[in-house]
C-alpha cells in the first residue's frame, strides 16, 4: 500500500537541496539513466522506421 503526495517544485526543490551527497548523487544517476532509456527508445524507433519492410509479392 502506498501514499501520493502532490508536492509543488518549489517544495521539491527544497527537499532535494537537503539531501546528502550520496542521495543527491543516486537521484542525478537515476534522472541520467531515465534521459539515456529515452534518447535510446527514439534512436530505435528512428532506426526501425528507415529500416526495410518486408511485404509479400504477388
Amino acid at each position: 500500500m502506498g501514499v501520493q503526495v502532490k508536492i509543488g517544485f518549489k517544495e521539491l526543490l527544497k527537499i532535494v537541496k537537503t539531501l546528502p551527497k550520496n542521495q543527491l548523487d543516486k537521484l542525478l544517476d537515476e534522472i541520467e539513466k531515465g534521459k539515456m532509456t529515452k534518447k535510446s527508445e527514439s534512436i530505435l524507433e528512428e532506426l526501425l522506421l528507415i529500416g526495410p519492410v518486408a511485404t509479400k509479392k504477388p
